[in-house]
């Protein structure tokens, strides 16, 4: 994900299904990882649409959390943040999507300033998988 048009390969015991597999022999896979185990991943497109101030120095984050009450905090970007941008990021998160209780946007500001100056998400919408789930 994002997959070729002729769909996602398959390893493992529905590997033949693809039909790439007959065009090309000792071909190598690489898979994205989470750092503790198992070691699963689950790649998600991000599109976030910020409102609030014109532009701020800061992070925006999102925070995943499943229903056994595990979290994982992901960075979606950094330094000059603007209202009028739309940032899009792809994420291997290590929560599967269907244990996925919330989302929850999390932005910080690096500079201090006396103003109470505040940054939200007028959209946050993931995909993941290759049949487009949300």
């Amino acid at each position: 994900f994002p997959c070729p048009q002729e769909g996602c390969p398959m390893m493992g015991h529905y590997a033949d299904r693809f039909p790439a597999k007959l065009e090309r022999v000792d071909q190598k896979f690489f898979l994205n990882t989470a750092p503790d185990p198992p070691f699963a991943a689950w790649r998600q497109k991000v599109f976030i649409k910020l409102s609030g101030v014109k532009k701020m120095k800061g992070d925006i984050n999102l925070i995943f959390h499943d229903t056994e009450g595990n979290t994982k905090e992901y960075e979606v970007d950094s330094g000059v943040l603007s209202q009028d941008q739309v940032y899009t990021k792809y994420l291997d998160v290590a929560i599967n999507p269907k244990n996925t209780k919330k989302i929850e946007f999390l932005w910080n500001k690096t500079v201090f300033t006396l103003l109470w100056a505040r940054l939200g998400a007028e959209t946050v919408n993931i995909t993941h998988g290759e049949d487009g789930h949300r």
